[in-house]
């Protein structure tokens, strides 16, 4: 009745086109499915999108909760603590090195640099 039949394709998953339309794969990539969520989240009507696509729309609201959870859940993740105390540490590091770097710059400028190598021994 109108109806467009998906089949599987090949490990391409590229769309070829039937003599009543065009025949989507079986199994959707990560970029696909992302881009179909995306046209949903900006606002394009479930059905249209449904019909569009030959998705029911039970599993494109399925993509779209899937895809929503796991963005919250990633948004809420935090670093561990020994994490946060690494950059932190590294940031440090890198506070100091650019002071040491600095304080060597201005002896050579000054022309004390054989004096401060002599002390440093």
């Amino acid at each position: 009745m109108g109806k467009k039949a998906r089949k599987p394709t090949t490990a391409l998953a590229e769309e070829s086109v039937a003599s009543d339309g065009v025949e989507l794969p079986e199994r959707w990539s990560v970029q696909r499915t992302t881009e179909v969520v995306l046209r949903l989240l900006r606002g394009e009507p479930l059905d249209a999108v449904s019909r569009d696509r030959q998705i029911p729309a039970h599993e494109l609201e399925q993509w779209k909760r899937v895809f929503l959870d796991t963005g919250t859940r990633g948004l809420k993740t935090r670093a561990e603590p020994e994490e946060r105390e690494l950059t932190l540490a590294r940031a440090k590091i890198g506070e100091l090195m650019m002071r040491l770097e600095l304080a060597e710059h201005l002896i050579e400028k000054r022309g004390l640099a054989d004096e401060w190598k002599r002390s440093r021994r």
